[in-house]
């Protein structure tokens, strides 16, 4: 018997933890004052470009998680 194979849309899916996390990122951003995302990402000496894939929810690193928990005066507790 063959297995069905499902067809993938080129996507991956986040997993729920990331996607809250990735929100909690942009909203600490607002919460800061910043509306844009760009402006923060350069205020704080932070890629702009991996800034924003980090509030999408890809490419987070621990270690980008200790940057962006110094760039808003949070812990990772």
């Amino acid at each position: 018997m063959e297995k069905a194979q499902k067809k993938s849309s080129g996507k991956k899916k986040k997993l729920p933890d990331i996607t809250n996390l990735a929100k909690r990122i942009k909203d600490l951003r607002v919460a800061k004052g910043y509306n844009s995302a760009e402006a923060f990402a350069l205020d704080n000496q932070l890629s702009r470009t991996h800034y924003g894939r980090w509030e999408r929810g890809s490419n987070i690193t621990y270690i980008n998680l200790v940057k962006l928990a110094d760039a808003f005066d949070v812990t990772l507790e």
